[in-house]
């Protein structure tokens, strides 16, 4: 494995570690009396505000900012409303029906992408990728240990976490077509004057605003405005912490990865997320593990680890398309120091 790819793996792996936290931090502000919309609220101005911190304290992160032409800050902006159309729905659905269940259904959108990218991304190679794929989705289940179904299950709530998933799926790859990655290149492999947004600092501090906003004219039209005196004071380290791990490292990791194994292998990978969640369930929140989970978070792993032993996928040269015209624009030198989160 050539140490590209490796670090690629490693990000979206963080990403997937960083992202479970926030089901614990959400657990955890719930106590304190927050809502979802609060929740969500806070956790993106936070992470935004750290992004920016971010981006402002070197050179190559501000230029990578300056950069980005008019066509891809609107694209980034919009995938910032993408985005939050994912977060709405999900926090939304798990109001309605059993948390298990939900993360049962929203892990299918590794499939949703694979099926995505043979069309707009770089599409996993062979077949090895696709058993691993089956096992992984078939690993969340166990590890989740089952679903109880009541005969009275709202159907709304089932379709909110659906629309998550696939909302989710789109908000992927449109980034990795952001990032430069095509049907027969990864964003990795992307040339020089192709103008992709390869900086994932610069690229998420914009995503990340546009949900804040987005979320906070929410809050503000169902007349929960984000004040933070009325936050609990035992609430703001959750809501920090959500905002610093679950939004700001996970959507950096999560964009820079993707652009060095694509957008299909980095949702395969992500599936190792429940693996966490249990994991962290039971460290902070003392919730025992049933041997049916352990089994179904080793089916996952090794689900992981049969993708990452396919060959790297090849392709023949893509023409262009006008979503590809859409992407690029004028030409941008790139670096490897803009390459690597920011860093």
């Amino acid at each position: 494995m050539d140490r590209r790819r490796a670090l690629g793996i490693g990000l979206v792996v963080i990403a997937g570690a960083s992202f479970a936290s926030g089901s614990i931090f959400a657990t955890l502000s719930y106590a304190q009396g927050l809502d979802w919309l609060t929740l969500l609220g806070w956790r993106f101005l936070i992470g935004a505000g750290l992004a920016w911190l971010w981006v402002a304290v070197a050179p190559s992160r501000r230029r990578s900012v300056r950069l980005l032409s008019r066509r891809q800050w609107l694209i980034t902006l919009a995938l910032g409303a993408v985005y939050t159309g994912n977060a709405a729905t999900y926090y939304a659905g798990i109001e309605t029906i059993p948390a298990s269940l939900a993360g049962v259904i929203v892990y299918i959108y590794p499939v949703f992408v694979a099926v995505l990218s043979l069309r707009f991304a770089t599409r996993l190679p062979g077949r090895r990728p696709w058993f691993a794929l089956v096992l992984a989705v078939a690993g969340i289940v166990l590890a989740l240990d089952g679903v109880q179904v009541g005969t009275n299950l709202p159907v709304g709530g089932v379709l909110l976490i659906l629309a998550s998933a696939a909302v989710y799926s789109v908000w992927i790859v449109l980034s990795a077509r952001l990032s430069g990655e095509r049907r027969d290149r990864l964003g990795s492999d992307a040339p020089a004057d192709a103008s992709a947004a390869r900086d994932a600092a610069g690229t998420t501090a914009v995503m990340m605003t546009a949900t804040a906003v987005a979320f906070a004219v929410m809050a503000q039209a169902a007349g929960k405005p984000l004040d933070p005196r009325t936050v609990p004071t035992a609430a703001w380290p959750y809501l920090i912490g959500i905002g610093l791990i679950a939004s700001f490292l996970a959507i950096q990791a999560l964009y820079a990865g993707a652009r060095r194994i694509g957008a299909a292998q980095a949702a395969l990978v992500s599936t190792i997320e429940p693996v966490f969640i249990v994991a962290l369930s039971f460290v902070f929140l003392d919730q025992r593990l049933a041997p049916i989970q352990l089994v179904g978070a080793g089916l996952v792993l090794l689900a992981v680890l049969i993708a990452q032993t396919a060959p790297r996928p090849q392709g023949a040269p893509e023409p262009a398309t006008p979503l590809e015209a859409e992407m690029e624009g004028a030409p941008e030198p790139a670096t490897p120091l803009e390459a690597d989160m920011g860093a």
